[in-house]
């Protein structure tokens, strides 16, 4: 394919690849996106053992995750629009070699200061492969099998999220921590001798744009940190966040006028896009909430061993990656903004569910209610990406994934500080407050889609919340009345009541423009339960 073609002409693109090179292309994606997430994860659980041989106060040690986490946030829309203008092939080979070579400097490394900067350069590796995923996944399917190619990263990521403390740990139980960072080389090597089938899109020749390049490392790297000391340090975030709100405005008037600009205010500008990367937000925000939260809940409340509260956490994952291929297949053939609409409410649902279980409540049942989350999860995830990245023209692919990337990771951190302020609240309620905020962002990732899709899902709410009740918990009797009486009967009222407002306000669906929206309802009565008792 000819590289140096004009980008406002993308008419001429063939969709997708061609087998076997679409085979080989998917396999080289998938390595990729496997080390990623396997080094995060297992990194995390070798912070003991590399504090106690370095002798590294466990405080200080924590900054080996920071380190890599704040070099892919702050680097993830730059290095996209550095992707489109050197090709998304030589970006993936400079990428996927960083990272083989900082892997390997960091399991050389005597010291903490040694070991952060090698951690940081695997996370400039890191960010370089990640801000390719969206725009190759779209240049690599054609667009009938986009959300089967979505579909697959999304079943890679649950699975590898799963395994990953599980490799960690019995890695550190047969050898040194220095062999969880040695063990990404041999799958770097073979997403290298990949590289020649990746899809290649016409690259964007306009000037970059070094100023914006520099105000962006503010405007995501003093988000994060602001929202990280929220709780701890009122006054320091309120600094950070005013700071990062004024090199975000100034970013913002500067790249307004600009053909492609680092940030993709261009694509946010399409009506769907806009939508689905703030579903996104929320959905992402609803999964780590539940993440932080859920360990105190199920340790604090539930008395449940480390062992039985992973188990618990993997269930979520493997509903994510069991419902992924499932949604891919559905985002072809039925309307995305109901697919994402009822995802996200399953999510909602599961959590919901748990809250209320009665402590004696069989273990079963509380597996069932994660694994119902985790489906939402990946029911909502794959059609909404694919709304996202099919939504964007070709040319803009690039921007596209990164835009989705730096949205997981701001989603994330949201959803962090928002169980860090529920704790403050109250620290005995505050594992049960994080859930709520789980919760409640979930709702807010619902109500982001069409009229018909939000009654529906929410519809789907008070049904399944009292059947599951029923079910798992038959004594929670003023539970279930409010579920299946207070709750529909406010809904109808409610939608009776309502007048839509002129049509030129209304929103959009995440997924598609093609139906009108309406302002969702709320459900009250969720804020009126009980939790149910034995």
């Amino acid at each position: 394919m000819e590289t140096t073609a004009a980008p406002h002409k993308p008419a001429g693109l063939p969709d997708g690849l061609d087998t076997p090179q679409r085979y080989w292309a998917a396999f080289g994606l998938l390595l990729a996106i496997t080390t990623t997430v396997l080094d995060s994860s297992m990194a995390n659980v070798a912070l003991p053992a590399i504090a106690k041989q370095l002798a590294i106060d466990p405080a200080a040690v924590v900054w080996v995750v920071i380190a890599y986490n704040l070099t892919v946030v702050v680097s993830l829309l730059p290095l996209s629009a550095v992707a489109e203008r050197i090709g998304f092939r030589r970006m993936f080979a400079m990428g996927v070699t960083l990272f083989m070579l900082a892997s390997l400097a960091s399991a050389l490394s005597v010291s903490l200061a040694t070991l952060t900067m090698s951690r940081m350069a695997q996370g400039l590796g890191s960010s370089m492969l990640m801000c390719l995923f969206g725009g190759l996944v779209r240049n690599t399917y054609p667009l009938n099998k986009l959300g089967m190619g979505i579909s697959l990263n999304a079943m890679t990521v649950g699975l590898m999220a799963v395994l990953g403390p599980t490799i960690g740990a019995f890695i550190l139980q047969l050898a040194s921590w220095q062999w969880i960072f040695l063990v990404n080389i041999p799958i770097c090597i073979g997403a290298y001798f990949c590289v020649r089938f990746l899809p290649e899109v016409p690259r964007s020749h306009g000037r970059f744009d070094w100023v914006a390049c520099a105000l962006s490392v503010p405007v995501f790297g003093l988000s994060i940190i602001g929202l990280d000391a929220i709780v701890k340090d009122p006054t320091r975030a309120a600094l950070c966040l005013i700071l990062a709100g004024l090199a975000g405005w100034v970013l913002v008037r500067r790249s307004r006028g600009q053909v492609a600009p680092i940030v993709p205010i261009d694509l946010l500008r399409i009506t769907p896009i806009a939508f689905a990367v703030g579903a996104s937000a929320f959905s992402f925000a609803a999964q780590m909430a539940a993440f932080v939260s859920l360990p105190f809940y199920f340790r604090q409340v539930l008395h449940f061993s480390y062992g039985e509260v992973g188990f618990l956490l993997g269930a979520w994952s493997v509903g994510v990656a069991v419902m992924a291929p499932v949604a891919g297949y559905l985002s072809s053939r039925f309307s995305i903004a109901v697919l994402c609409g009822i995802g996200a409410a399953a999510i909602a649902s599961g959590m919901f569910w748990l809250i209320m279980l009665p402590v004696d409540t069989g273990f079963g049942w509380l597996m069932a209610a994660m694994l119902m989350g985790g489906v939402g999860f990946g029911f909502f995830q794959t059609p909404n990406n694919r709304a996202l990245l099919a939504g964007a023209p070709r040319h803009r692919s690039g921007a596209a994934g990164g835009m989705q990337a730096t949205t997981r990771v701001f989603g994330q951190s949201f959803g962090t500080a928002l169980v860090a302020i529920a704790f403050n609240i109250s620290e005995t309620r505050g594992a049960f407050l994080g859930v709520v905020a789980a919760i409640v962002c979930a709702l807010v990732a619902v109500v982001r889609t069409d009229a018909t899709s939000t009654l529906v899902a929410l519809s789907c709410l008070p049904v399944t919340a009292s059947v599951l009740l029923v079910l798992s918990a038959p004594s929670a009797t003023l539970t279930i009345f409010r579920l299946t009486v207070v709750l529909p009967t406010e809904t109808w009222f409610a939608a009776v009541l309502w007048e839509p407002p002129p049509r030129a306000t209304l929103p959009v669906c995440a997924a598609t423009a093609r139906s009108p929206s309406a302002t969702a309802l709320p459900a009250l009565a969720f804020a009126k339960l009980p939790k149910a008792t034995a």
